[in-house]
């Protein structure tokens, strides 16, 4: 079965599960085929949508200091890369780098950004990886003479994982990246206006992005998503410390996929992403559960966001 085979059993699969039990879940990981991706892109240029911006001005203020702290000729792998954006600032101040691994669900997209990244650091050994940080992930073998193995996670994605995803995730860092460091970016509480305005922008990017999850199931698995009758919602739920984002049925409704019918209640959702925001401290305590230690912590003055750098030692012993 060729990888694209495997990713549409994959999501086919899942948005059976979704569509079968209630509350109906699929993972925000579908959100990002090559149009969603490039939806994406768009938010993060939009002046509600803070995260990216303030991560931005995060590295530019402290690149010199992360590159410090990742020393010379690191492995650098990054989680979720996307359109490579923020990168480029730690690549930039970073000393002769070995290799620089992008990782990405979406192989066209991180093909695309790979090969411009290329142009702009020729002498950079540039290797994509298409494929999931959400699973037990795998990394290429080591480079003889490489220093250590540094991965970047910025954007606040982590927020994506539930507490014991996080967990999870922290453990396959601690496995995978041993001697090494994982520079993690995290969004951090705050009004929840902010917060509102940032998942409800009034361009209605991201309500696109939202249903553009049901275009695709409708392309890839030949579903009958009727996109005019659903609604993307954001809100944040406070007690939780965290946005969750849903698609809204307008109607009593039907579904089809795959030989099967699925019932929507009108106001029933197809829940799709949870961003969960964080304290700095609550980050260190989660990440130390699986063996990680920071030693690094860059905020922007308004503290907004946070960039920590957490160090893997060699020998773990990590709990489950």
């Amino acid at each position: 079965m060729t990888a694209p085979d495997t990713e549409r059993l994959h999501f086919m699969q899942d948005m059976q599960a979704a569509l079968s039990h209630t509350p109906k879940s699929i993972s925000p990981k579908y959100f990002y085929d090559q149009a969603g991706s490039a939806l994406f892109d768009r938010i993060c240029k939009l002046p509600e949508y803070y995260p990216t911006r303030t991560e931005l001005s995060i590295l530019q203020t402290h690149a010199a200091d992360m590159a410090r702290h990742m020393g010379e000729h690191a492995d650098i792998i990054e989680f979720g890369a996307g359109s490579l954006q923020k990168i480029r600032l730690l690549l930039n101040a970073a000393t002769q780098p070995a290799r620089f691994v992008p990782m990405d669900i979406s192989g066209p997209h991180l093909q695309t950004a790979s090969a411009l990244l290329k142009k702009e650091f020729p002498a950079l050994h540039i290797q994509p990886l298409v494929a999931d940080y959400t699973s037990d992930w795998q990394l290429p073998a080591p480079l003889p003479h490489a220093g250590k193995r540094v991965a970047f996670f910025p954007g606040s994605t982590i927020g994506n994982f539930s507490p014991q995803q996080a967990h999870t995730f922290f453990q396959n860092c601690a496995k995978h990246l041993a001697g090494g460091a994982l520079l993690l970016g995290v969004d951090l509480i705050k009004s929840p206006d902010v917060l509102h305005a940032a998942y409800n922008d009034a361009q209605a990017v991201t309500a696109a992005f939202n249903l553009n999850l049901l275009t695709r199931a409708n392309r890839e698995l030949g579903c009958d998503f009727d996109l005019s009758q659903f609604a993307h919602s954001a809100f944040y739920n406070a007690p939780l410390q965290r946005i969750e984002m849903h698609l809204l049925s307008l109607k009593a409704q039907t579904v089809h996929l795959n030989g099967h019918a699925y019932a929507f209640h009108e106001g029933e959702t197809l829940h799709t992403e949870y961003s969960h925001k964080f304290t700095i401290t609550g980050v260190q305590q989660a990440a130390q559960s699986a063996g990680l230690q920071t030693t690094a912590v860059w905020t922007d003055p308004h503290q907004l966001f946070g960039l920590i750098w957490l160090d893997i030692p060699h020998t773990q012993e990590t709990s489950t």
